[in-house]
């Protein structure tokens, strides 16, 4: 856990820094100088961007991360494997951005009326699914290398900084909305190019394959774990993107930005669970080499505990000041109350599960996963076509509640089946006794005038009545851990 651990507290660091630099363009500025529908927009391109970058990954990513271990040879340069995932991005590219084009008519047929801003910036996405892939084969590589922080450092800060800079320049009406666009594009396409240069820099960038070091039975194992981590990914994005995908088309633009601005709140809780899975999943994937369960069933726990905690603790946070996040964010996003709370508690059962799908994904039933994502995106677009008709944008959010929760239960059962792997203890009915507790008694606080004021004591009291008993409890050992390394540095400097 030496690796995760170190690599997980850096790399939440810079990934809660970018949450402060989201939350001020996100959270605060787009609100009150984008119109819901110029939000909503921004939000599309990135999202069908994404969706086409994972297909065009032809499952690479999987592979790297659960096959990169027997090509792992810095003396033979790794045999090149860079250039090999380089080479099956390019063919995915050419792939899936033929396969957008040859969409457009029904693009445009869906956007006509409600979302007619979409078709201006249509062939936008492309350059973006370009280098929305190149990011991900250069992170992956990063991962695999026991360096997962570089893409959180590019992706989290120099991302939001240059869109931080973007919508300044907007604001102060030194660009129309179309360069705002572009430098929007600009700023998601900038993770790639600084990651490319690092790897550069750092003498890395070995681009030259070994097809010679492939034999017969790598290549199998490749083709069939490339196989299900398409399947894998794919259903994943999809999953992640399906939902403001059916808002726009059901409802339109401004209701998916009212729907980005609440997920942006409801899915705070998952950073550091973004930042413990990159690394994790490397330790997994050699513990799995070696079938050391002991590691891996370790992991699974402690991730489990140490996640919940901090989910917990952020879900309660982000509830118990949501009228002043309306304050900030303005009157014209209270629609999205019920979106927060179903969002966050959908993303409070992925913290429970810890770094399960990542144990599954490195095992020898890693194809289950894929079966399992599948299952989520068909059950995520079922109940987004019963739900949002009828509910609205809380309809996509309670949709998402519903799915995960079948979802994270068939991982468990799967785990638990194959390997007696299950993370739960009583810590984790203490976690949801003190987090309930804790709101509630903050309920008790009347309201400040200042709602800066209110957000600053009420965030205060909550964290002090949810942390005090989570460490004399001895909740995670982890967390307490560090608790009393912060405390011991605090007290030898005085």
């Amino acid at each position: 856990m030496g690796v995760i651990q170190k690599q997980s507290i850096s790399g939440t660091i810079y990934s809660y820094l970018g949450v402060l630099l989201g939350f001020i363009t996100t959270g605060w500025l787009f609100p009150r100088i984008l119109s819901t529908g110029q939000v909503g927009l921004l939000r599309i391109l990135v999202s069908y961007s994404v969706l086409f970058a994972q297909f065009a990954s032809l499952g690479i990513n999987s592979v790297s991360v659960k096959l990169f271990p027997y090509f792992r040879d810095p003396d033979k340069k790794n045999h090149g494997y860079l250039g090999i995932t380089l080479i099956v991005g390019l063919i995915g590219f050419v792939l899936s951005t033929a396969i957008y084009l040859l969409l457009k008519p029904i693009f445009i047929a869906n956007a006509s009326g409600k979302s007619t801003l979409f078709i201006d910036y249509f062939y936008y996405v492309v350059p973006l699914i370009l280098f929305t892939l190149l990011f991900s084969l250069f992170d992956t590589y990063y991962r695999v290398m026991y360096n997962a922080v570089k893409g959180i450092v590019y992706k989290e800060l120099v991302q939001r900084l240059l869109i931080l800079a973007a919508i300044l320049l907007y604001f102060f009406k030194v660009i129309d909305f179309e360069w705002l666009v572009i430098l929007y594009v600009l700023a998601f396409i900038s993770p790639a190019l600084f990651l490319m240069g690092t790897l550069i820099k750092d003498k890395m960038f070995y681009i030259k394959p070994d097809f010679g070091f492939i034999d017969k039975r790598l290549a199998r194992e490749m083709g069939s774990v490339a196989f299900f981590g398409i399947l894998a990914s794919f259903s994943g994005v999809l999953v992640l993107n399906i939902d403001v995908i059916m808002v726009n088309q059901y409802l339109g633009l401004s209701a998916a930005g009212i729907y980005t601005i609440a997920f942006f709140f409801g899915t705070l809780i998952l950073v550091p669970s973004r930042t413990m899975g990159k690394i994790s999943s490397v330790v997994i994937a050699d513990a799995w080499k070696t079938d050391d369960r002991k590691t891996i069933m370790d992991i699974y726990r402690k991730s489990s505990i140490s996640l919940s905690v901090i989910g917990f603790l952020l879900f309660i946070g982000v509830w118990g000041n949501l009228d002043n996040i309306f304050q900030i964010v303005g009157k014209d996003y209270t629609a999205g109350k019920y979106v927060i709370l179903f969002i966050g508690l959908a993303n409070l059962s992925d913290l429970f599960m810890g770094v399960s799908a990542h144990v599954i994904l490195n095992s020898k039933y890693y194809r289950w996963l894929s079966y399992l994502l599948f299952v989520f995106a068909i059950l995520l677009v079922i109940t987004n076509m019963l739900l949002i008709p009828r509910f609205g944008i809380t309809g996509a959010a309670l949709a998402s509640l519903i799915s995960k929760y079948i979802y994270n239960s068939l991982k468990y059962i799967l785990l638990y089946k194959k390997y007696k792997f299950q993370p739960f203890s009583y810590r984790h009915i203490l976690i949801v006794i003190f987090a309930f507790a804790a709101w509630y008694l903050s309920t008790f606080i009347p309201a400040f005038d200042s709602f800066i004021v209110d957000l600053i004591i009420r965030s205060t009291v909550i964290g002090t009545l949810f942390l005090v008993p989570v460490y004399f409890f001895k909740i995670s050992e982890d967390i307490n851990r560090k608790v009393r390394s912060v405390l011991g540095l605090v007290f030898r400097q005085h």
